[in-house]
C-alpha cells in the first residue's frame, strides 16, 4: 500500500511542494533575525527596544492561531499557506521600507504582518503536511519539520551573506518580499484537494476552534506539545547561557552545546519517521521524553563540560519529535484538522514563545541551572500526557 502511495505522481508532487512550504517559512523568519544587529543600527534601537519591536512577531503570530483554523477550513491549505505567505511579503517589505527610512512605527507594523501571515502559514502546512502524510501511509511529520530547521540555516546563510557583501538590511527583506511569495505559489498548486465532507443525507456537522477547545483529548495534545515545546524553547534560549554560567565554561563552548542541541533535534526529526512508523508514537514518545529527561540531568548535575554537552545531545534528540507528533495527531481526522491543528498550535507556540523567556527572571534569583528545573516538570508533563497522541480510529 505505501509502495502505491509513493508512486502516485500527484502524491508525489505534494509531498515536495509541501517540503518547500516548510523550507520558505523557515527561510522567511530566519534571514532577518540573523540580521537584528543590522536592524538594531538602522532604526536606532537600543537591545532592550529591540527586544520590544520584536513582540510584534510574537504577538502577532500568537494572536492569529485561534483564528487560522476557521480561514483553513473555510480556504483550504493552499490558499490559506498562500494568503499567509503574501502577509509576510507585505510585512517584510513594509519593514523594508521602515529600515530604509528608519521609521520605528513602519518596521512594527511590518513585523505585525509577519506575525500574522506567519500564524495562518504554520497552521495551513501543518494540515496540508498530515493529510499527504495519511496519504502516504507512514510519518512525514518529522521530516517537514526537520525541513523548516533546513530552512531557517538557509535564512541564517543568506542574513550572513547579504551582510559579508555590506548588502542593506532593507534590500535583502525587500528581495525576499518579491521571491518568498512566487515560490510558494508555485509550490501550493501542487497542494492536495481539501478532504471534502461527506455528502449524504446525514446533515453536515460544522466543527470550529470553539469546538476543538472542548475535547479532552485535543487539550491533552495540547499539553504534551506544550511539555515538548518548553523543552525544546528552553534549550534555544538557555543551553549556551546553562554551560558559560552554569559550568564555568567559554562562549564558545556554549555555542558548540546550542549547536549539539540543534544537530540532534535535526537528526532526531530526520528518523524518528521510521521509529514512529514501528513502534507508533506513544511508545516512542515516552522514550524521548527519557532521553530529554536525562539529557537535561546530565546538563544540571553531571558535574563536567564533557557530561554537560553529551547531555545536550541527548535533550535535543528527545525533544525533536513532540511537536511534529503533536500537529499528526491533531490532525488525525481530516475534516476537523484545521480546527485541532489551531488550538493544539496556540497552545504550543505560547509555551515556545513565552515559557522560556520567564526562567531568565527566575535565573537571576537562583540562578540558570537551578531555574532549568522548571523544563524537568515540562519533560514530564511531556511523557505522561503523549498517550493524547494515540491515532484515532477509523470506524
Amino acid at each position: 500500500m505505501q509502495t502505491s502511495a509513493t508512486a502516485d505522481p500527484t502524491l508525489r508532487r505534494a509531498r515536495t511542494a509541501v517540503v518547500v512550504a516548510f523550507v520558505m517559512a523557515g527561510v522567511a523568519l530566519a534571514a532577518f533575525l540573523a540580521r537584528l544587529p543590522a536592524a538594531r543600527e538602522d532604526l536606532g534601537l537600543n537591545t532592550a527596544e529591540l527586544g520590544i519591536l520584536l513582540l510584534c512577531i510574537s504577538v502577532s503570530s500568537v494572536a492569529s492561531l485561534p483564528a487560522s483554523g476557521p480561514v483553513v477550513t473555510r480556504l483550504g491549505p493552499a490558499r490559506s499557506v498562500l494568503g499567509g505567505a503574501l502577509s509576510v511579503a507585505v510585512g517584510h517589505a513594509l519593514l523594508a521600507v521602515g529600515l530604509a527610512t528608519a521609521t520605528v512605527w513602519l518596521a512594527g507594523l511590518g513585523l505585525a504582518f509577519v506575525g500574522l501571515g506567519t500564524g495562518v502559514w504554520d497552521v495551513a502546512m501543518n494540515v496540508e503536511g498530515a493529510d499527504v502524510e495519511q496519504r502516504l501511509g507512514r510519518s512525514l511529520m518529522p521530516r517537514l519539520h526537520a525541513a523548516f530547521s533546513i530552512g531557517t540555516v538557509s535564512g541564517a546563510g543568506i542574513g550572513a551573506a547579504t551582510a559579508a557583501l555590506n548588502i542593506p538590511l532593507a534590500l535583502q527583506m525587500a528581495v525576499i518580499a518579491v521571491v518568498s511569495p512566487v515560490l510558494v505559489g508555485i509550490a501550493t498548486r501542487s497542494f492536495l484537494a481539501a478532504p471534502e465532507v461527506d455528502d449524504s443525507d446525514e446533515p453536515v456537522v460544522r466543527f470550529s476552534v470553539l469546538d476543538a477547545w472542548k475535547e479532552p483529548r485535543t487539550i491533552l495534545v495540547g499539553l504534551m506539545v506544550l511539555g515538548f515545546a518548553l523543552t525544546e524553547g528552553a534549550a534555544n534560549d538557555w543551553i549556551a547561557v546553562a554551560l558559560v554560567d552554569g559550568h564555568g565554561a567559554p562562549q564558545t563552548i556554549g555555542a558548540i552545546a546550542f549547536g549539539c542541541f540543534v544537530a540532534a533535534m535535526t537528526v532526531g526529526r530526520f528518523f524518528g519517521g521510521a521509529l514512529l512508523d514501528r513502534f507508533g508514537r506513544v511508545p516512542v514518545l515516552r522514550v524521548t521524553a527519557v532521553f530529554a529527561l536525562a539529557g537535561l540531568l546530565l546538563v544540571l548535575w553531571g558535574g563536567s563540560v564533557v557530561l554537560a554537552l553529551v547531555g545536550a545531545l541527548l535533550w535535543g534528540i528527545g525533544a525533536s519529535l513532540g511537536f511534529p507528533v503533536g500537529m499528526s495527531a491533531a490532525a488525525d481526522d481530516p475534516v476537523r484538522a484545521a480546527a485541532r491543528v489551531s488550538a493544539v498550535s496556540s497552545i504550543g507556540y505560547v509555551a515556545f514563545l513565552a515559557g522560556p523567556p520567564l526562567i531568565g527572571p527566575l535565573g537571576q534569583h537562583v540562578g540558570i541551572l537551578t531555574s532549568l528545573l522548571v523544563v524537568v516538570a515540562a519533560v514530564v508533563l511531556g511523557g505522561l500526557t503523549s498517550g493524547a497522541a494515540k491515532p484515532l480510529s477509523r470506524g
